[in-house]
């Protein structure tokens, strides 16, 4: 099984080389469905990535940052980006 964060590394790097491939991710954002087509195109490249995969990336984040809060946070705050968002920031 390929690890996610493996997945997204090697995603990063053919983004950045492949200008249509960039354009692409960053146009995930508009999509109906951002997640879904995210995984779709990454798949199409040779970089499978589940998006239940990619979920639970995102809990396992938001609980260490929840962790790393001074007095230990009880809930995500409203601006912490995900996974994907991050991954898209990067892109931009």
């Amino acid at each position: 099984m390929n690890d996610i964060n493996d997945m997204l590394g090697k995603l990063r790097i053919l983004a950045l080389q492949d200008g249509e491939l960039r354009k692409k991710l960053i146009a995930t954002q508009q999509a109906k469905e951002p997640m879904e087509d995210f995984c779709r195109i990454a798949g199409e490249h040779g970089c499978p990535i589940d998006m239940g995969e990619l979920l639970v990336l995102n809990e396992r984040l938001w609980g260490e940052m929840l962790k790393s809060s001074n007095g230990g946070a009880t809930f995500p705050i409203e601006d912490w980006a995900d996974a994907y968002e991050m991954f898209i920031m990067g892109l931009l």
